[in-house]
């Protein structure tokens, strides 16, 4: 199936915690506001006109399973002590993280070998798409406000910069993209660049 760019339905469920630190919610120059989902702001554009370009880029290397004209995905933005959980409960690692991805469909490892991505958390999730059936679920992509701020300056990024990047990251992640290793992790930060090249 080829889709042309820039054709691509985007149905996004977007929600942040409600005990979000207000100074980092103004920080992120209204990416972690109710605004962020429908209203393009200076510098940045809504979540839905960021993921939805960043699709349309991604279709022609995509497998044909996950390649389509609609998706549904939701994005969650929260705070370090609820990323811990997460990360607790679903990777069992102690602490928070930056990013995590819950991936709706299964995915092809490199040798062909089919693995069923992570179980979507109870607590996250879009539900039924308003685009109809047609629309391909790609689960959760949860990111911690908290621990962005904290990197942000380390990479050199304003914090809404680094909230797009975790979130590049973690949309590559529901499509299929891994890092085991070195090599894979500079392949992937590689094409993050790319998709982050054409919002700026």
């Amino acid at each position: 199936m080829s889709i042309p760019v820039g054709s691509i339905d985007l149905d996004l469920a977007f929600q942040t915690g409600d005990d979000l630190p207000p100074s980092l919610v103004a920080d992120a120059v209204g990416l972690a506001d109710a605004q962020a989902l429908v209203d393009p702001l200076a510098g940045s554009g809504a979540w839905a006109d960021l993921l939805g370009p960043w699709l349309s880029q991604l279709q022609a290397e995509l497998p044909p399973p996950l390649q389509a004209g609609a998706y549904c995905l939701g994005l969650s933005l929260v705070t370090d002590a609820e990323i811990a959980e997460l990360n607790q409960d679903w990777r069992q690692k102690q602490g928070p993280t930056d990013v995590l991805a819950f991936a709706a469909q299964e995915t092809i490892d490199d040798d062909g070998t089919a693995f069923a991505p992570m179980p979507l958390p109870p607590d996250f999730g879009n539900g039924d798409s308003d685009l109809g059936p047609e629309a391909l679920e790609l689960g959760d992509i949860v990111i911690s406000l908290e621990t962005a701020a904290r990197q942000a300056p380390d990479h050199g990024h304003s914090l809404a910069q680094e909230l797009q990047f975790l979130a590049s990251h973690g949309l590559l992640h529901l499509l299929g993209w891994d890092h085991p290793d070195d090599a894979s992790l500079q392949a992937m930060l590689a094409r993050q660049d790319q998709l982050l090249a054409g919002t700026k």
